[in-house]
């Protein structure tokens, strides 16, 4: 057996855009990690409260080097690109054993989140694109506990990554390989980083850990991005209230995104994708053949009728 090396470091990425309010409690809760071995890549995303000036007051009682600012492009990009900058800023640096995690500022992490992350990961071949993700204890502006996230059921993965994301970013930490596959590829407008981050190593046969145990405290306020629906019931009416317009023309970028990297893909993916692909060029007949893909597939029954209606007439 060969002996185990240090813990692997983790590169926190973090996107900052007007989050003075909540940013201090998630910074202290970077301080409180198990896991210590970390450093934090961040970029502003266009602040004009006082966000810039408690990053930076955050890394100058820190060692050098600890905390850094990533600052071109400047600008504001908006949550998913800035994101996807600070991925491929970090991946071409990063070190043989080091991981990478997605933090929002707006949340805290719970102690052991980094650990697990770490623990989970050991697991994989590093050379195979891995993506962590976990549940979250869901909270209101003033941390008040409101629910827990939704317990995902297997099998995650490809491609049912293309209709439903279930790689929550506040908790996604990837290895080195994810990283690089991430790095280098180009995301469709309109996909947030952390599903285009679950559907392309799932699409390049790359591992999906989820962990049961919730790991942060997922902030639900007024400014949320995306946030979470506290049930099962309330995430299918806000599906419902979508309708299959926007959902289908989001899995037909999606599809034609990764058709655009096939590169990128494993072989079996590719002829999912193909398939994919046809069927929604086509008819009724062939949906029928795609939706008999073993696991093109949302989690739930209903929302897995309410996708395969939508498929058949979108």
């Amino acid at each position: 057996m060969m002996p185990r090396g240090p813990a692997p470091s983790v590169v926190i990425l973090l996107s900052t855009f007007n989050g003075a309010g909540f940013l201090r409690a998630q910074l202290d809760s970077f301080l409180a990690q198990d896991h210590a071995g970390w450093r934090l890549l961040w970029r502003d995303d266009g602040s004009c409260d006082g966000t810039v000036a408690m990053m930076q007051g955050f890394a100058a009682g820190l060692e050098p080097g600890r905390v850094e600012r990533l600052e071109a492009p400047g600008g504001r990009l908006g949550a998913a690109a800035s994101f996807m900058c600070l991925l491929k800023a970090a991946a071409a640096r990063l070190d043989e054993h080091e991981l990478l995690a997605f933090a929002d500022q707006d949340d805290v992490w719970l102690p052991l989140k980094l650990t697990r992350a770490v623990a989970a990961l050991a697991g994989c071949d590093p050379g195979v694109p891995a993506i962590y993700s976990a549940r979250q204890v869901l909270v209101d502006a003033g941390l008040k506990r409101l629910a827990l996230s939704t317990a995902f059921t297997p099998p995650p993965g490809f491609p049912a990554s293309l209709t439903q994301n279930l790689a929550t970013g506040c908790t996604v930490t990837m290895n080195r390989a994810a990283a690089a596959l991430v790095a280098g590829s180009e995301a469709p407008s309109g996909c947030q980083h952390d599903w285009w981050c679950y559907m392309l190593i799932t699409a390049a046969g790359g591992c999906f850990l989820i962990d049961d145990e919730p790991v942060v405290l997922y902030r639900q306020h007024g400014g949320n991005l995306v946030g979470a629906p506290c049930s099962q019931g309330r995430r299918a009416i806000a599906a419902i209230r979508r309708g299959p317009g926007a959902f289908m023309a989001l899995l037909r970028q999606n599809v034609a995104a990764l058709d655009a990297q096939r590169h990128l893909l494993s072989p079996h993916a590719r002829g999912q994708i193909d398939q994919i692909k046809l069927a929604l060029r086509g008819g009724k007949l062939r949906r029928l053949r795609a939706l008999r893909l073993p696991d093109l597939r949302r989690q739930t029954w209903a929302e897995q009728m309410l996708f395969r209606l939508w498929f058949m007439i979108g």
